[in-house]
């Protein structure tokens, strides 16, 4: 059993190496020289897609074609894992602070500052006392090892979002949001559409500076107003 306080890591840990460098390569490089081989019967498929391209490939001597098919899915393979590599998540949490970090980009967040964790989702989230958001850190980690590691070190872990009824579904021209507020999320939302992931981060930090916290269903934005946002009652 872990020590109260010992710091605790949660990564995909060498099997999730062995995935992105061995695994995707290896599977890259079987269907590569099994589109190969199967090139003429594809070309022969009237609505089948670039048929020119596989009736080219056909047309190489059997050596070369499955070669080359098994060297460009390998070498796609070897990209994939590059950049599952770039976005790899790792979490470090001890008694007073915790370490975020995705690829070569780290941030830090100090127990003092964090009045719940949960998962949601996919999403790592941790909120303030004003119930706005730290932190919503993407990750295909296991929640239970988050949940593990956060409350062998003494943070307030919760099982769901304790907030999850306050959301309300974004419409444009709703009432109730901030000056401002409607305007970053009709911004945001063509991000959604357009899948422009960097622009709808920028924004939902945009957003928590007025007291609106976001949360994504797909592209469906739904929103809610920290404490110190929401208006006299």
């Amino acid at each position: 059993m872990t020590a109260y306080g010992t710091p605790r890591v949660v990564s995909g840990g060498v099997a999730e190496l062995l995935v992105l460098w061995a695994g995707i390569p290896v599977a890259g490089g079987l269907a590569g020289g099994l589109s190969a081989a199967a090139a003429g019967w594809v070309a022969g498929l009237p609505w089948a897609p670039a048929q020119g391209l596989f009736r080219w490939v056909d047309g190489l001597p059997d050596p070369y074609a499955l070669g080359g098919g098994v060297a460009v899915g390998l070498l796609a393979g070897l990209v994939i894992g590059a950049i599952g590599t770039a976005e790899r998540v790792r979490i470090t949490v001890d008694g007073s602070r915790v370490r975020l970090r995705r690829g070569s980009t780290e941030r830090e967040i100090s127990r003092a500052q964090t009045r719940v964790v949960f998962v949601d989702g996919k999403d790592l989230v941790l909120l303030d006392a004003d119930e706005g958001e730290l932190a919503r850190q993407p990750t295909d980690l296991p929640a239970d090892q988050l949940a593990g590691a956060f409350r062998d070190n003494g943070w307030p872990w919760a099982q769901a979002d304790p907030h999850r009824e306050a959301y309300r579904r974004w419409v444009p021209g709703l009432p109730g949001l901030p000056d401002s507020a409607d305007a970053l999320l009709r911004a945001r939302q063509e991000a959604l559409e357009k899948e422009r992931d960097a622009d709808a981060r920028e924004l939902r930090t945009e957003l928590g500076r007025y007291g609106v916290v976001v949360r994504d269903d797909g592209k469906r934005q739904y929103w809610r107003l920290t404490r110190t946002a929401l208006p006299p009652s």
